[in-house]
């Protein structure tokens, strides 16, 4: 099941938490993994999966910048002359209430978390329809289908993704590349462990399951959708939440 040998990923955002999750997965189900963050970030994911038996390597990409992500999609199409799995994961908070938040918040959170899936995916597309396959893989959130006060930057990066998806979806289907869309919930990650105990016991509250999810849950969504066994699947938006909103 979920079988990826011989496919080659990239994956943005994987020097940490979900990113890493996801990386190191991929990597453990056969996939060669192209781990992308800034600078040297994702160096220390790389060393994990390949202590593991994987294949992965590091790529230094800034996803705000166009020809960055040019440089990461062709120098991968050099070394293995194919791209079977994209998942824009890379993304940042700045949180601010609505009358406090400054432009550059807003600005910055958009590019981060939503621009660069537009970069990404079409950087890889030219390819993937060339291919007649390939999966697109969006990590969005929770707070992107209910909203949360405070986040309206970060709300509407991650409720963007989920239309942008549903649209390329459509676009791209009949060449046999799925776009697909994983919406966490209350995920144990550095950017949430930064929260106050206060705010996190009021977000767990809302749990169903009654704990916060781990990087190792969303990364087996992704897997799934990245493996043949999901091939049906598109324009869909695969919630891993604990029940968290339903």
């Amino acid at each position: 099941m979920f079988e990826l040998t011989g496919k080659v990923a990239i994956v943005t955002g994987a020097s940490r938490g979900i990113g890493r999750g996801i990386a190191t997965l991929l990597a453990a189900q056969g996939a060669h993994v192209v781990a992308a963050a800034r600078a040297e970030n994702a160096a220390e994911t790389v060393a994990r999966i390949q202590e593991a038996g994987g294949h992965a390597e590091a790529v230094s990409v800034d996803v705000t910048d166009a020809a960055s992500i040019e440089a990461l999609v062709g120098g991968t199409l050099e070394r293995h002359g194919r791209i079977d799995i994209l998942v824009n994961n890379a993304g940042i908070a700045r949180d601010q209430l609505m009358l406090r938040m400054k432009r550059d918040d807003w600005d910055q959170v958009i590019a981060t978390n939503l621009t660069s899936a537009f970069s990404c995916a079409q950087a890889v597309l030219k390819s993937m329809v060339r291919q007649r396959a390939g999966r697109i893989i969006s990590i969005s959130s929770v707070v992107g289908q209910s909203g949360n006060a405070g986040q309206a930057n970060y709300a509407a990066s991650k409720a963007g993704l989920i239309g942008f998806s549903k649209a390329l979806a459509r676009e791209v289907a009949s060449r046999n590349v799925t776009v697909n869309v994983v919406a966490p919930g209350l995920v144990e990650t550095d950017m949430t462990r930064a929260i106050a105990d206060k705010a996190q016991g009021e977000w767990s509250a809302r749990i169903p399951l009654g704990r916060p999810g781990t990087p190792a849950d969303v990364a087996a969504a992704v897997c799934f959708l990245a493996s043949d066994e999901a091939a049906y699947i598109t324009g869909q938006v695969l919630a891993v939440n604990g029940g968290m909103y339903m």
